[in-house]
């Protein structure tokens, strides 16, 4: 199960209709459908490897939501769920959200399945290596920027008062990233978007990053955003919209928009590798077909049937 939801922007419902309305797709939002596409890949990527599991994908504040889905799993006699959050780096603003869902379900539930969470891989190698090709497939067909620029999504800066991780686990990805390209320090920057509210989130902002980087002469930027493991709103439309606007108001040339992992082979890969270490010490290797028979046949015998 994975939660792929992010915050609601603090726009008025107007403002917000006319910016989905300008990513929307002939199949819907993108966040939806990327996620029905992990989710379906991600079910056959284990299964080459061996593993029969259900894969199902639930969102932390739209439909479906994670109560239903934990609901119709149970309904369907699984026993055993691993909570896969769509946050590779963990923040008590949204990973633990997740678990506040899944905890706010199993209160009211007589038997509870037995549950397992996922935290954060913002380390994995996976996943460190498959938002590297996706940098390096987009430098192949367009060339190389001066700066790369690497933007998560922000938080109040409170919380890493608080001893939230995230703050860190950031800095951390964009690190591990940056040495698996080759690039120097001076070569990427680390920046926060969605910022809301009056209060202080974690520093330094994307889009005022993006203009002062235009005003001190950098001609072109490619833009990334490790965090989303799909495109999304404040992708599409904050980063490639919005932020490639004021980019090129402030008097740069080029700005580069590199898409999130979405369904890269090497990212869904990486992901099936990570859930079946998540999985380990469950019973979810499928028999084979001759397994299957004897297994069936002895049952039958153990009821009465004729040998």
């Amino acid at each position: 199960m994975a939660d792929f939801a992010r915050h609601y922007s603090a726009h008025s419902p107007q403002k917000s209709a006319a910016k989905y309305a300008s990513i929307w797709t002939p199949e819907g939002s993108p966040l939806k459908v990327w996620t029905q596409k992990q989710a379906l890949m991600l079910r056959g990527y284990l299964a080459v490897r061996g593993h029969s599991v259900e894969v199902r994908y639930a969102m932390r504040y739209g439909n479906p939501s994670i109560a239903s889905q934990l609901d119709q799993l149970k309904l369907d006699g699984v026993t055993r769920i691993l909570i896969l959050p769509a946050y590779p780096q963990y923040s008590g603003t949204t990973t633990a959200s997740v678990f506040d869902a899944v905890y706010s379900w199993a209160a009211r539930i007589r038997r509870i399945p037995e549950l397992r969470f996922v935290n954060h891989y913002h380390d994995a190698p996976g996943y460190i290596e498959a938002l590297a090709e996706k940098i390096r497939t987009h430098w192949r067909h367009s060339g190389q920027a001066e700066q790369l620029v690497m933007s998560f999504h922000g938080v109040p800066e409170r919380t890493l008062k608080l001893g939230d991780p995230y703050h860190c686990e950031c800095q951390k990805t964009a690190r591990l990233l940056a040495e698996k390209l080759g690039l120097q320090k001076d070569r990427y920057k680390v920046t926060f978007q969605s910022r809301f509210g009056k209060a202080k989130w974690l520093q330094p902002y994307t889009e005022p990053t993006l203009i002062q980087m235009a005003q001190a002469g950098v001609k072109r930027v490619d833009v990334v955003c490790p965090g989303f493991t799909g495109d999304c709103l404040e992708t599409l439309e904050e980063i490639n919209m919005e932020a490639r606007h004021a980019f090129l108001k402030a008097g740069g040339k080029e700005f580069h928009y590199i898409e999130c992992l979405n369904d890269s082979p090497q990212w869904l890969a990486a992901l099936a590798d990570f859930s079946a270490q998540q999985l380990a010490g469950w019973p979810t290797q499928a028999p084979s077909g001759l397994e299957a028979l004897n297994s069936s046949r002895e049952r039958a015998i153990a009821m009465g049937a004729a040998r």
